[in-house]
């Protein structure tokens, strides 16, 4: 079999798992809004990823230390009284992002390409890189499964969660990591910047078609794969890169979703105004 062909498949498996965890975990993120900490967590990895370059270890090793550094700040300083979690969440994106650049500006004659960290470069995963990335989703799939009413309960209800027994700050703690792991396992597909548009965008969708929490965790799941394979195979087609055509896909069936989807889509909207009709009330359920 030709090499490039040996490298295709290879990032069709990538495609698949990337999407499978992406799709899983995004459910979580959506229902209690860290879209803007998955942003932060894409930035707050790159100063690890710098660091890993300079020292000549591995680049996602180096991302997956900074990430889950950069969790446990945001989970510390979030517990703290009188602190806004998004002004933690700010701040962590910020910093580390600066770090980044403050660390290899200080590298004179520094030329290690890093681009492939931040947009991807899925046509060159090794097997090393989709090991990895079935780990997570073993992981992700195995805490969603053991964990998800717990997931649940603390997402809609924190008070009534902490009154039931769960350990609130332990599960939210378990989330950031999550996607810390996450946002790592997907560089080699979309790389650091692309990541939110993957994580975000299906869960976004699925969550227009239902209210249902295991319905919209197979439709993430569903949209996400769709999203990676189809992005994959029109960046063969049309020569173009392929984190960009995935994140693109995604964003596609996102806005898809918001015009038609069952639920608060803007055609839904768009029903419910016409003379005669009254909008009922939609209740979430686990």
């Amino acid at each position: 079999m030709p090499s490039a062909d040996v490298a295709f498949h290879r990032a069709l498996v990538e495609a698949v798992l990337v999407g499978v965890a992406t799709g899983l975990l995004g459910v979580q993120v959506v229902l209690r809004r860290l879209a803007f900490f998955t942003m932060a967590m894409t930035h707050a990895t790159f100063p690890g990823v710098v660091v890993a370059a300079v020292v000549g270890v591995d680049l996602y090793l180096g991302g997956a230390a900074a990430g889950v550094a950069a969790a446990l700040a945001v989970a510390a300083l979030s517990r703290r009284r009188g602190h806004d979690p998004s002004t933690a969440t700010a701040v962590a994106l910020a910093a580390g992002f600066a770090l980044g650049v403050v660390l290899l500006s200080a590298q004179r004659g520094f030329t290690r390409d890093l681009t492939a960290y931040l947009v991807g470069s899925i046509l060159t995963v090794t097997t090393e890189d989709l090991a990895a990335a079935a780990t997570v989703v073993a992981a992700v799939a195995l805490s969603v499964a053991v964990a998800g009413r717990a997931l649940t309960y603390t997402a809609f209800d924190r008070d009534g969660a902490r009154a039931a027994g769960y350990r609130t700050g332990t599960v939210d703690l378990g989330v950031l990591l999550l996607v810390a792991a996450v946002v790592v396992t997907a560089v080699p597909a979309v790389g650091t910047i692309l990541t939110v548009a993957l994580v975000v965008a299906p869960a976004g969708a699925a969550r227009l078609w239902t209210d249902r929490i295991g319905t919209m965790t197979a439709a993430s799941v569903g949209i996400a794969v769709a999203s990676t394979v189809g992005g994959l195979l029109l960046s063969r087609g049309w020569d173009v890169a392929a984190g960009a055509a995935i994140s693109l896909t995604a964003a596609g069936c996102f806005a898809v979703s918001l015009l038609v989807g069952r639920r608060d889509s803007l055609l839904t909207r768009r029903r419910t105004r016409r003379p005669g009709r009254t909008a009922a009330p939609v209740a979430g359920r686990a």
